[in-house]
């Protein structure tokens, strides 16, 4: 199984310039390949550039351009069209499948911020100094960058890549080990609701609060994207002083908000696989659920529209995506995965409005947010802790009908 392990570098001055200037490079080999199959396919022969003679070129690139393309590892330009083709592969497959296409852009030198090395040893070596204590990572044209390596690597390093974070560094590796040994077996089964008003509802009637980290910090936020948008535009390299300042403030608050979703998806996730051998959870259809509503034209007066409820939706849709319920999920997915635990997505339609006694189901059962009244039994329960105790019901079905 692959594992992935993200360390903070600590690069000198000249080596995270030179981090910055393989950044640049790379980007300019990505903008540059973009280009040359829009000329391409504009060309009246409709002419299809691949990734086979993309790379072939390189060596021709390398030669042409020693100063900014020759001295970084030809591996890692080799990856960065890899990334452009798969780019590529994914708008077309979203163009057979009836999806709207989203074609592949140009890359500006703030948002071109990874570099990846398919290979440990070919153009990277981790822990290139191992009789030394402190650990270093060596990467073609920057030289052998210091790791705050703050936790063992188990298995064989199989490929490094190197990504920007506002004005910090990390390397990000991926590991091929074995199967762990799993936790020893507790006997217990739950089902969870992911939710709005709590993060998470399970089938014992436990509640796991929203810590809401996105609402918490929008005022600090808001400020600090006022201040920036008092600086008219500029590239990185012509950025003043405080115009710099004002662009690490937002990037700043912006981290500190994702690593705390992430930490908290971790503690979640870690608890439940540490308590339960069966987990059944609502396969939530995320990107159709955060959707804008669709416009409404005017029947009456031509060029007007109807209200939609947009803005309703739009408070709504930054709930979703503050909750962070992607992120748990495939959290959640992972340290299953390692300790051995099940996991079993089900259908999410009508979960929270199905009687758990009864079975009878109506949208009048669900009078507000929280309460829970069947119509047709009379039972009364919290509506969240109905939704989860209905999924683990049927993530037990699927269960016994497609046994592990």
């Amino acid at each position: 199984m692959m594992r992935a392990y993200k360390f903070l570098l600590r690069p000198t001055v000249r080596q995270a310039q030179a981090l910055s200037e393989m950044l640049r490079d790379h980007c300019s080999l990505y903008n540059g390949a973009l280009q040359e199959r829009r000329d391409a396919w504009r060309h009246p022969s409709k002419t299809t550039v691949k990734y086979g003679m993309q790379s072939a070129q390189l060596k021709d690139i390398r030669a042409f351009d020693p100063e900014r393309q020759g001295r970084w590892s030809f591996s890692s330009q080799q990856a960065t069209l890899r990334r452009l083709d798969k780019a590529f592969a994914a708008f077309f497959r979203r163009v057979t499948s009836g999806h709207t296409p989203g074609y592949p852009r140009f890359r500006g030198a703030s948002w071109f911020d990874t570099v990846a090395f398919p290979k440990d040893g070919d153009g990277c070596r981790w822990n290139s100094t191992p009789h030394d204590p402190v650990t270093r990572v060596r990467l073609q044209g920057v030289g052998h960058v210091k790791v705050n390596q703050h936790r063992p690597v188990l298995g064989k390093v199989k490929t490094v890549s190197v990504k920007r974070e506002g004005r910090r560094w990390f390397v990000v590796l991926a590991a091929e080990q074995e199967q762990p040994q799993p936790l020893p077996a507790t006997g217990s089964v739950v089902g969870i609701d992911l939710g709005i008003a709590n993060f998470l509802a399970d089938s014992g009637g436990d509640f796991v609060p929203n810590p809401r980290h996105g609402r918490r910090a929008s005022e600090k936020l808001q400020a600090a994207q006022r201040a920036l948008s008092r600086f008219p535009r500029r590239k990185a390299q012509d950025r003043t002083a405080n115009h710099q300042r004002a662009v690490d403030k937002v990037a700043q608050l912006h981290g500190k908000v994702r690593r705390q979703r992430l930490d908290h998806a971790h503690k979640t996730a870690l608890r439940l696989v540490r308590a339960h051998d069966v987990i059944a959870h609502e396969d939530l259809k995320i990107r159709n659920m955060s959707k804008a509503p669709a416009p409404k034209p005017d029947p009456d007066q031509p060029g007007a529209f109807l209200p939609n409820g947009a803005g309703a939706k739009a408070g709504l849709n930054t709930s979703i995506h503050d909750a962070g319920w992607g992120v748990f999920l495939t959290i959640l997915h992972a340290k299953a995965e390692s300790a051995g635990r099940q996991l079993i997505a089900v259908d999410p339609r009508n979960t929270s409005r199905t009687c758990p006694e009864c079975g009878h189901t109506a949208r009048e059962s669900r009078p507000t947010q929280e309460k829970f009244h069947c119509v047709a039994c009379g039972h009364a329960a919290h509506a969240d802790t109905v939704a989860a105790t209905n999924v683990l019901r049927a993530g037990l079905v699927r269960r016994h009908a497609n046994p592990a």
